[in-house]
């Protein structure tokens, strides 16, 4: 982590040169500690009235530690590489992130729904996940946290409806019985649930824009880098995204 803090004290001194302003700049190793405990700003308020239309997935980072250090210094492979596991969670109204978690790799995803659904304020209409989050602790924590939300989660190939699935059927017996009438694709088009693959574009996108790889040793300082990267990202969306409108042959 030291080459980048490196880098960013280096760069602040320069501006400050170039504006003639007589400035102390903090020093890289206390950048670093201070990291641990840095406070983050909430995000601004949503401007769109919509209800949030959440989709969540997660995906690995690489951490930069000694095993890659041996290998960029010496050419020496190692055996295995460490990693995070980072989840992030898209407002598909308005194409902000709206959570987002740090998580150590062994962490499964369904257990972090509660934290991320912590950091959202407002309704969530419809929640989209893949097939990782199927089961009744998922289902039943969006049930109690917001009424009438639309749950869009593929049950396994393997899975077969309740006893009580003619009678008084869940949403996911529901599920289970399309598509065994009609088939997965069909229930796919259905239920809008391609629109998942946007959360799947948010993570090649975070990791384009802000990089593969973790530079911080810490979990709490790689958390709060983490955290920076998804406010650069909402940064440049409230900037400006392309808008599709369809037009006639």
């Amino acid at each position: 982590m030291y080459s980048p803090l490196r880098q960013t004290q280096g760069f602040v001194r320069s501006v400050f040169h170039l504006m003639e302003l007589v400035l102390p700049v903090p020093d890289f190793s206390i950048l670093s500690r201070r990291a641990d405990g840095l406070k983050l700003s909430n995000p601004k308020p949503r401007t769109n009235s919509e209800p949030v239309e959440l989709v969540i997935d997660s995906t690995g980072v690489k951490i930069f530690g000694a095993g890659e250090w041996q290998e960029t210094k010496h050419g020496t492979r190692i055996k295995r590489r460490t990693w995070r596991k980072l989840h992030l969670g898209l407002d598909l109204n308005t194409g902000e992130i709206v959570c987002s978690e740090l998580t150590e790799d062994n962490v499964g995803d369904p257990t972090v729904v509660p934290d991320l659904l912590d950091q959202i304020e407002d309704t969530v209409a419809t929640f989209l996940g893949d097939g990782a989050y199927d089961g009744a602790p998922v289902r039943q924590e969006l049930a109690d946290r917001f009424e009438g939300i639309e749950v869009i989660i593929p049950p396994p190939k393997t899975a077969i409806p309740g006893s009580q699935a003619t009678t008084t059927p869940t949403a996911r017996n529901r599920d289970i019985l399309a598509i065994q009438k009609n088939g997965r694709m069909s229930w796919q088009k259905q239920t809008g649930y391609g629109r998942r693959s946007r959360g799947e574009t948010l993570m090649g996108r975070f990791k384009q824009v802000i990089g593969t790889t973790l530079r911080s040793r810490k979990l709490n300082n790689q958390r709060t880098e983490a955290k920076l990267g998804v406010a650069v990202l909402n940064t440049m969306t409230a900037l400006g995204r392309a808008t599709f409108e369809k037009v006639s042959a």
